[in-house]
């Protein structure tokens, strides 16, 4: 064969020219640019894109790190398209701030990134007995980041410049005591109020519309009333689950694994710690933080000159009311149990050791391994149906990449059926109707995931009936689809969704009769000042909401109040109209100091948090920000922020 080609080179590059130029042509130079490049554009940031699988690495990175810290969160909530979107937003953000750091020209000196890396506990459980640094273990940490030992340097380099300038911006937030008094005071402030609604539904009654008002309102509104194109398919899914099911294990495997494993199956180790915890949350100012740190220090200095003074030193000193009275003594406890930082510190300790001073969002701990408690080895049976499950799993996963080329290439080199591919791995054909190109809110599973839609409702898919692109949906799970049936988006008729348009015609005829009658009785009453027709008076205010709706809350509460009475009229769309007369304001009955103090903190924050996010606001602008991909509907976004 290769010695055919060394003899006809010249016929063979005349055949390769005849093969490629019409592809180019049928495709286009940016058709074969899409092809190798990470798919199309989701988001920009200052020229440069964000592409689709930019955002799905992202996000795959997201799950896998929500999902080691929180094992029993249900992945549903992480697959939505309001948790996609969230880490979306978050890649922007990261490119935006990015960018500024980039523009100010604020980088990270090799000093202060020494200093960083010396300091952080991970990194310190990775030192030798001489206290250098175990280089193999270095990089498998950068490693478990899909990272070279330089690569996860940088990292942390651009992470520093970034802190430095996120904390320029919140560290320059400043708010006197009188202005978080005032606008604490007007957050809290209770208002008398009498009300007088009218409920749309108080007026549908008197609302017969005709067939031409009926016919009058469909045209008019067509947007309305159209059916949404909508797909059948069948579908493969090729995941773990599926190939172990093909995996058989030998008796000696499984023992050789129990043998080599017993300890670490038999249950959690747990250990025994003392600490000394100096408070300094977040919130504090840096300067008194320092001053915090400082004294943390002086108390690990006295430690290490006298180790047997630990215990009165943490009676005498530690903030930690529960543990401080027993000599700053935590009991025992496994992993999971303690902040990330606290933990790595503990489990990377010797009996007996002091550790150097260990930072978490409580403030500084100084602590001290009192004991380890190793678990009682477990029998072969007691652990043989886990040892199974654990050796499948791992088998399983070695195996998928290898799988997963054989389904990938099986699913395009023979595209007009899913069969083949489904017998040859052994996969289930399943089916599915009524599917959209736009997910419901309430989807979930592997529909709710954007680029399988996307391929499922191209026009090769649509057109020609061809399996989709091997899709991977998640870690170890490969989808492809095929249509087998589509209707495209269509008007109903008039007469289909006739019911439909009365039942909308009598709610917004009902809402404009419940707004009229409410303004002319505002009016009146205004004009005579007369409250007999409202309810009787009630005290509001955000912490007594009276089960209010939010827009006519937020309309008593922002109404000014300068002359009193005071009355204003609410529009609440197709809920009706409010009427409202704001007869006095009361302040905010008086809280204790501490309370006081808490609450000029949290509105610190708050403060701080908004110059934030009105210079990330600033930012987006100046980049020219654009996101291609439209925001899933608001009324789920807020299950949502979970994933982040």
């Amino acid at each position: 064969m290769f010695d055919f080609v060394r003899k006809h080179t010249k016929v063979m590059m005349f055949l390769m020219f005849l093969l490629i130029i019409p592809a180019f042509v049928l495709v286009g130079v940016d058709g074969f640019k899409r092809i190798n490049d990470g798919g199309a554009t989701v988001a920009q940031v200052a020229g440069q894109n964000i592409l689709q699988a930019e955002w799905d690495s992202a996000h795959k990175s997201d799950v896998d790190r929500i999902r080691a810290r929180q094992p029993g969160m249900d992945v549903k909530l992480l697959d939505s398209p309001q948790a996609r979107y969230v880490t979306l937003e978050k890649l922007v953000r990261e490119r935006v701030m990015a960018q500024a750091v980039k523009a100010l020209h604020m980088g990270t000196t090799d000093a202060r990134l020494a200093r960083e890396l010396q300091q952080d506990p991970t990194i310190a459980t990775l030192r030798k007995a001489d206290g250098s640094l175990d280089m193999e273990r270095y990089r498998q940490l950068a490693a478990s980041q899909g990272l070279t030992p330089e690569g996860f340097e940088e990292q942390v380099r651009a992470d520093l410049s970034l802190r430095q300038l996120e904390n320029g911006i919140v560290g320059s937030a400043l708010s006197t005591t009188a202005l978080a008094d005032v606008a604490l005071h007007a957050f809290f402030e209770r208002r008398d109020v009498q009300l007088g609604r009218f409920a749309a539904s108080d007026y549908a009654a008197k609302v017969n519309p005709s067939i031409a008002e009926m016919e009058a309102f469909y045209q008019s509104n067509t947007a309305l009333f159209k059916a949404p194109e909508a797909a059948t398919v069948e579908y493969v899914i090729l995941d773990l689950d599926t190939i172990k099911k093909s995996i058989a294990l030998s008796d000696a495997d499984v023992r050789t694994y129990y043998d080599q494993n017993v300890g670490r199956l038999s249950g959690k180790e747990e250990r025994r710690a003392s600490h000394i915890l100096l408070n300094a949350d977040k919130a504090m100012v840096a300067a008194e933080r320092q001053k915090v740190k400082e004294r943390a220090q002086s108390l690990l200095a006295q430690i290490r000159k006298s180790p047997d003074s630990f215990s009165e030193l943490a009676r005498k000193n530690s903030q930690d009311t529960g543990s401080a009275p027993k000599g700053g003594d935590l009991d025992y406890f496994g992993r999971g149990a303690m902040v990330k930082p606290f933990e790595d510190a503990v489990f990377a300790m010797q009996k007996g050791q002091v550790s150097e001073l260990v930072e978490t969002d409580f403030g500084y701990h100084i602590i001290k391994l009192t004991d380890i408690k190793a678990p009682k080895p477990k029998s072969f049976d007691e652990l043989r149906a886990g040892i199974e499950a654990d050796l499948k799993m791992q088998q399983a996963q070695r195996k998928f990449a290898e799988v997963a080329e054989t389904f990938t290439n099986g699913v395009y080199e023979q595209s007009d059926s899913l069969k083949p591919v489904a017998e040859k791995l052994k996969l289930e054909i399943r089916s599915t109707g009524n599917l959209q190109r736009k997910p419901s809110p309430a989807q979930t599973g592997i529909f709710a995931n954007p680029k399988l839609l996307a391929a499922i409702f191209s026009a090769d898919s649509l057109e020609n009936k061809r399996n989709t692109e091997a899709v991977e949906i998640k870690t170890n799970q490969l989808v492809s689809a095929r249509v087998s049936a589509y209707t495209a988006e269509r008007l109903l008729t008039f007469k289909e969704v006739q019911a439909n348009v009365r039942e909308r015609l009598i709610a917004s005829q009902s809402a404009e009769l419940a707004k009229k009658d409410g303004m002319e009785k505002l009016a009146l009453w205004k004009a005579e000042n007369k409250a007999t027709s409202l309810m009787a008076p009630v005290i509001v205010s955000r912490e007594q909401a009276q089960a209010l709706p939010a827009p006519l809350l937020n309309a008593i509460l922002l109404a000014d109040t300068t002359t009193l009475p005071q009355w204003i009229g609410v529009d609440l769309g197709v809920a009706g109209y409010g009427v409202v007369r704001i007869n006095k304001v009361f302040q905010r009955p008086a809280v204790d100091a501490q309370q006081s103090q808490q609450e000029r903190a949290q509105y610190l924050q708050w403060y701080s948090g908004a110059e934030a996010q009105g210079y990330y606001h600033m930012l987006k602008e100046r980049f020219k920000v654009r996101i291609d991909v439209a925001r899933p509907d608001a009324q789920s976004t807020e299950s949502s922020a979970i994933a982040q």
